[in-house]
């Protein structure tokens, strides 16, 4: 029986629906099931001792200002921070070219709103973060998908897309969600050239670009983009910047930033007043003190080693256990990798079986803007103990084997 709240939804509802990943994680609280499927940091680098620290001293020292309202565009001294570590990685920014949010998904959000109308057209990675999708989505958007491979974007391709028109290019360059690919620095420099060359602007998402343990760093596209326009370091603002704490800190104080023009920068703000006024002033002021002084520099070389021997280890025993016609990709930080299986195979049928064996994964197709990815799936790796991994990566693999000797697609 339908009641009277079906006829009263907005329009954009019918764009909207829930996210797999999310659906996923609710297995995470089946104690039996070993889960692949969410992207969740360790919770064994949370730095509990300084955050309890931190929290006594705010209270302590800056209790009434840290419970009451703030700033909407975010701390001032967290901000400052904020913008002397880009300083040291990519641009010079100042703290006016900076806007902390609840999150990066709320940061992806409020790009919505503010430059997407709908039926506007935006060039994604395939496949791409599917939080984007969902953000986007309500707003109307429709995607270019450009094909990716281990080198990230194909750029060959991308020039086609930008006949088109779109809106701006969305790209997550280090260690990407979910494919765990990182963009060569060819390939960087070629998508800021045509962005330049079709006057289309780059939301760079950077949640990963601190848990490199493996491989050069590379460049980030808004300090090429400074170079290629002969700024000297200097941003620019051709390309808008999102990171996040919630790698490096942790994920539940809800906290990222984004870096972009000052007058971009104030239509954020406007929507982010309308939205929630501001970030939450306590987790802000709490952050800062944990994070100032240098501890975030030697608190990321805790979360890259730990990284590292889990990957290694997932790495490994697919190595040993997958079948063969199976692939993956051999990420060199961040928290995913992709795997592939032989074309004709269906991993989210294949979720229902792995369930059964009480492991869990993402299927591939849910990271494609325009379709397609059915026989791929997203593993995640930082959560999960490496004994865990060992033994979830090896009922997943035997499980494959089955499959794709039953279907045929085996050497």
């Amino acid at each position: 029986m339908q009641t009277p709240w079906e006829y009263r939804y907005a329009h954009r509802m019918q764009k909207m629906g829930s996210s797999v990943i999310r659906e996923l994680l609710k297995l995470t609280q089946q104690p039996d099931i070993i889960s692949f499927g969410g992207g969740l940091p360790a919770p064994e680098v949370f730095p509990l001792k300084e955050f309890r620290e931190a929290c006594n001293f705010v209270l302590d020292n800056f209790g009434a200002q840290a419970l009451q309202y703030g700033t909407t565009e975010g701390y001032a001294p967290l901000r400052e921070m904020i913008a002397r570590h880009t300083g040291r990685y990519s641009v010079s920014v100042k703290p006016e070219n900076i806007l902390i949010t609840s999150g990066s998904q709320q940061a992806l959000d409020f790009i919505g709103r503010v430059f997407i109308n709908r039926g506007d057209y935006i060039v994604v990675e395939s496949p791409t973060y599917l939080g984007a999708l969902q953000a986007w989505n309500a707003y109307g958007a429709q995607y270019i998908s450009v094909p990716m491979d281990e080198n990230g974007m194909i750029v060959d391709e991308l020039e086609k897309a930008l006949r088109i028109g779109p809106k701006f290019i969305y790209v997550l360059p280090n260690f990407q969600n979910p494919s765990g690919s990182t963009l060569s620095l060819e390939r960087r420099q070629r998508i800021v050239e045509l962005a330049d060359k079709y006057g289309v602007p780059i939301v760079e998402d950077d949640p990963y670009g601190q848990l490199r343990y493996e491989g050069e760093h590379l460049p980030s596209l808004v300090y090429l983009d400074s170079q290629f326009r002969g700024d000297d370091g200097t941003y620019t603002g051709n390309v808008i910047y999102l990171s996040t704490f919630s790698k490096i800190l942790a994920p539940g104080i809800r906290l990222a930033w984004v870096v972009a023009p000052e007058q971009v920068i104030k239509k954020l703000v406007n929507t982010k007043q309308a939205a929630d006024l501001h970030t939450a002033t306590f987790n802000q002021i709490v952050a800062y003190e944990v994070g100032k002084g240098g501890f975030l520099d030697e608190h990321v070389k805790i979360i890259r080693a730990t990284y590292k021997e889990r990957r290694d280890v997932m790495l490994e025993t697919m190595e040993e256990i997958w079948p063969a016609g199976t692939s993956w990709t051999k990420p060199q930080g961040g928290m995913f990798l992709w795997g592939m299986l032989p074309k004709g195979m269906d991993t989210a049928e294949i979720l229902k079986l792995a369930i059964d064996k009480k492991v869990a994964f993402v299927p591939g197709f849910a990271f494609h803007a325009n379709g397609g990815g059915h026989n791929t799936m997203r593993l995640n790796f930082s959560y999960s103990s490496p004994e865990v991994i060992r033994e979830g990566s090896t009922r997943l693999g035997l499980l494959l084997r089955e499959l794709v000797k039953a279907n045929g697609n085996h050497n």
